[in-house]
């Protein structure tokens, strides 16, 4: 049997991208067979189809690392997973559990080492799959691997965040919009950031009352000084990051934490290491999570009745075409594909 699969090609470009047939590999004893349903994108994706910086990979590439799809065949020693589960790859495979280990953060799936999931059938260890909440439906359930794991580990894992803690958000990407909804989950009080009215009405209506647009208000910092009375927040979820990250500082409290998550405004900056110093802020990098916090992650989802926001959703003959919107970064939530 064939399947069509997307690959990067030598142009390393979104319209580069090529749909081919490929033959239908043969299963190993511990892997499984899937048949995907959908796929989510993440801004990581561009880096890795463009070819930019660490990210770039050889050509033939199949990009993309979040997706949900049905396991129609078994290896024969497959113990965990059974025909008709419905499953999602696992950004980081091998991160099962425990903390970080460089081995840990080998072969993330998409990227500049191994194959991702855009394609209509994908072969997988058992191990490197993990169940998807049942009452999530399939383009849901396939912002679960990356975005959403990030904002949990950020704020729930390793932030601690506790009813009463203010939390400054970022944008209205997918990693924002799951941080604000694990926010409000945890009883905290949520700022957030926007160029963009119609987003900041938008996220009004999720539930946070403190809107900002930093276009109307570049010194937004100043802003959020006054909205915590001189305070500042406990948390920042920085998803700009290069220089921009010193405002994050100039808004954060004493001995406050700031969860460095996106690259938009560069790889590097000029940090503001003094302030750092004296007002003991905790800069954190988060880099998705392990598995062991993917459980605990759909939990809570199902606990809480948790979905995703999803902006617009694309055929899969229509990738390049949702590559490119995320690229124009102009998207509420998440930007999706499914069969």
């Amino acid at each position: 049997m064939q399947y069509k699969t997307y690959q990067i090609t030598e142009s390393y470009s979104v319209a580069g991208l090529n749909l081919v047939k490929k033959d239908q590999p043969k299963l190993g004893p511990n892997e499984v067979l899937i048949k995907m349903k959908a796929w989510s994108l993440n801004y990581r994706d561009l880096l890795v189809i463009k070819g930019i910086d660490a990210w770039k990979p050889p050509v033939g590439r199949i990009p993309v690392s979040d997706g949900v799809g049905v396991i129609v065949e078994t290896g024969s020693e497959v113990t965990s997973l059974v025909v008709d589960d419905r499953v999602a790859g696992l950004f980081f495979p091998n991160w099962i559990d425990g903390k970080m280990t460089d081995a840990k953060l080998t072969n993330p799936l998409g990227g500049k080492v191994r194959d991702g999931l855009l394609q209509e059938y994908v072969v997988l260890n058992e191990n490197e799959l993990i169940k998807v909440p049942a009452f999530l439906t399939d383009v849901e359930a396939a912002t679960l691997p990356c975005a959403a794991l990030t904002a949990w580990h950020g704020l729930m894992e390793k932030g601690q965040i506790q009813p009463g803690n203010i939390v400054l958000i970022q944008g209205t990407g997918g990693v924002s919009l799951f941080s604000v909804q694990f926010a409000l989950m945890a009883g905290a009080e949520v700022i957030l950031l926007s160029g963009s009215d119609e987003k900041l009405q938008m996220v009004g209506q999720m539930g946070v009352n403190h809107l900002i647009n930093y276009k109307r208000f570049p010194n937004w910092e100043d802003r959020i000084m006054d909205i915590t009375n001189g305070l500042g927040v406990d948390h920042v979820v920085e998803v700009v990051g290069g220089d921009h990250i010193n405002k994050s500082i100039d808004a954060v409290a004493l001995d406050g934490t700031i969860s460095i998550i996106g690259l938009i405004n560069g790889f590097k900056g000029n940090i503001n290491t003094a302030k750092i110093m004296s007002r003991q802020v905790k800069l954190q990098g988060i880099n998705v999570g392990s598995k062991e916090m993917f459980n605990r992650m759909n939990k809570a989802l199902e606990i809480y009745n948790i979905r995703p926001v999803i902006d617009k959703v694309f055929a899969f003959e229509e990738a390049k075409e949702a590559l490119t919107l995320l690229e124009s970064a102009s998207h509420f939530g998440k930007l999706c594909i499914s069969v």
